[in-house]
């Protein structure tokens, strides 16, 4: 299996070392889970309530905090030569950046009523699959996709 290296900020420090080191984890599984064999790379950026809302009014016109944004580098049109490149170089995939906000997460968890940890990993693992050109915009994609996040979440033990 290829590696995944992370680019972690923190610099708030909103989530201990421990939460950051599952975090970090929780990744990893997922990226063996649905690319074993590429070397990737991404940065995940944990940030408050305000810098969020920032973020999501510069980059999505939208004026409140959400949980996750992300930021995808590849669009799928030039798939096959980056591939291509990443091969005949070796050099790893930058899938792109997650910004999270721990305390919408924890908002949501509590919302939804299933605490921290399972809206965290749930949210870690929606952001990576986005990252790495997986969408719900139409029906099929989002079965795909859904499906592929919930086996994740199911065997690394955060079932619902």
């Amino acid at each position: 299996m290829s590696q995944l290296d992370i680019n972690v900020i923190n610099e708030q420090n909103l989530l201990d070392n421990q939460q950051v080191q599952w975090a970090v984890d929780l990744l990893n599984y997922t990226k063996d889970k649905i690319a074993p064999d590429q070397a990737i790379e991404m940065s995940i950026s944990f940030v408050d309530k305000d810098e969020i809302k920032k973020i999501n009014e510069t980059y999505r016109g939208k004026d409140n905090p959400t949980d996750v944004i992300s930021f995808a580098i590849e669009d799928g049109e030039d798939q096959e030569e980056i591939e291509m490149l990443q091969q005949t170089f070796g050099i790893a995939r930058n899938i792109g950046d997650l910004v999270i906000c721990p305390a919408i997460v924890a908002e949501h968890g509590e919302e939804y009523g299933h605490g921290f940890d399972r809206e965290f990993g749930y949210t870690l693992v929606h952001g990576f699959l986005h990252l790495s050109g997986y969408d719900h915009i139409d029906p099929e994609e989002e079965k795909e996709m859904i499906g592929l996040q919930n086996q994740i979440l199911d065997d690394y033990g955060l079932k619902r």
